[in-house]
């Protein structure tokens, strides 16, 4: 299996491109980063595909190592439907954005920003805790806290509960 060096730049250069429209805030930009990724992905299923060979039809005499794998293609293809769907939703989002806002691009959300503002305060590392976090701390066993630990003999003198 030999692999085109020309399919494996491109594919390179459309995952590079892609990403990069990916991180813009214009909504455009994101689709068209979305669209250069799928069709970077199908680039990449043709170029890990391999060489040409026979059609997948039964032929007699012909060895299996003749025919053409039909499971890449039925993966492009697959691949093909799923970047058109997502571009469908993606220009449904853009034309929604457009109609109520007149822009493309992505707000910062006020809320978003107020969290990320906030410090920082972590339950576990930043609570108030007792020095001695221990349970058998209790001097006198036979206490009427019901906290404190109970031996077994104290507690089935009281409750007639022998456990």
């Amino acid at each position: 299996m030999t692999v085109d060096i020309t399919l494996i730049v491109l594919m390179a250069v459309f995952f590079a491109a892609g990403i990069y429209l990916l991180l813009e805030r214009s909504l455009t930009r994101v689709l068209l980063g979305l669209i250069l990724l799928g069709n970077g992905a199908n680039i990449l299923l043709l170029a890990m595909s391999g060489g040409g060979g026979k059609s997948p039809l039964y032929v007699a005499g012909t060895p299996a190592e003749d025919y053409t794998d039909s499971l890449p293609q039925a993966l492009i293809l697959t691949a093909i439907v799923i970047t058109f769907a997502v571009t469908a939703f993606m220009l449904g989002i853009i034309y929604r954005s457009w109609v109520l806002g007149r822009e493309d691009d992505v707000q910062d959300d006020p809320e978003d920003r107020r969290v990320a503002d906030q410090p920082s305060y972590d339950y576990e590392d930043d609570a108030d805790i007792a020095a001695d976090t221990t349970e058998f701390s209790d001097p006198d066993p036979a206490s009427d806290d019901p906290g404190a630990p109970d031996p077994a003999g104290a507690r089935a003198d009281r409750t007639g509960d022998t456990r």
